[in-house]
C-alpha cells in the first residue's frame, strides 16, 4: 500500500507523539511507499508564521528523508483536481491533499473523519 500522510500524521510521526495510534504506526511501517506532500510543509510553515505551532522547519524537511518518506510535489493536475472536489470541507490544504491522493492514487492517512465523504475507498481514518 502507498500512503499519503495528512499533515498532523506527519507531525505526530516526526515528534513521536502519543497521539499517533499503533494502527497508524503499523500502516506507515508496512506501507510500500509513504509520501509527504509539499502542501503539508507549506501548511506547517504558515502555522509557524502565525505562532500556532513551534517547529524547526529545516529539521522537518530532513525528517522526510530520514524517515524514508518520499516528497510529493504539487502539480497542475493536483491543483485542478481541487476545483473538482465537492464543497465538503473548506480547508484548502486538506482539499489539496485529497486531490493528490485521488490523482496519484494514494491511500490518505488522517485522523480527520470529516474528510471521509471525499473518497471513502482512499481515506484511512485512524
Amino acid at each position: 500500500m502507498r500512503l499519503l500522510l495528512d499533515t498532523h500524521i506527519f507531525l505526530w510521526w516526526t515528534m513521536q507523539s502519543k497521539a499517533l495510534s499503533k494502527a497508524a504506526e503499523t500502516l506507515i511501517q508496512e506501507a510500500t511507499a509513504v509520501y509527504v506532500s509539499s502542501a503539508s510543509l507549506w501548511e506547517i510553515t504558515i502555522k509557524k508564521m502565525l505562532n500556532k505551532i513551534e517547529v524547526d522547519l529545516p529539521s522537518l524537511g530532513k525528517a522526510i528523508e530520514a524517515s524514508g518518506f518520499l516528497p510529493l510535489p504539487i502539480t497542475a493536475r493536483h491543483a485542478i483536481q481541487v476545483g473538482e472536489l465537492p464543497p465538503i470541507h473548506r480547508d484548502p490544504f486538506d482539499r489539496l491533499l485529497i486531490a493528490q491522493a485521488l490523482i496519484e492514487p494514494l491511500k490518505f492517512l488522517t485522523a480527520d473523519k470529516s474528510l471521509l465523504p471525499y473518497a471513502p475507498e482512499l481515506i484511512e481514518v485512524i
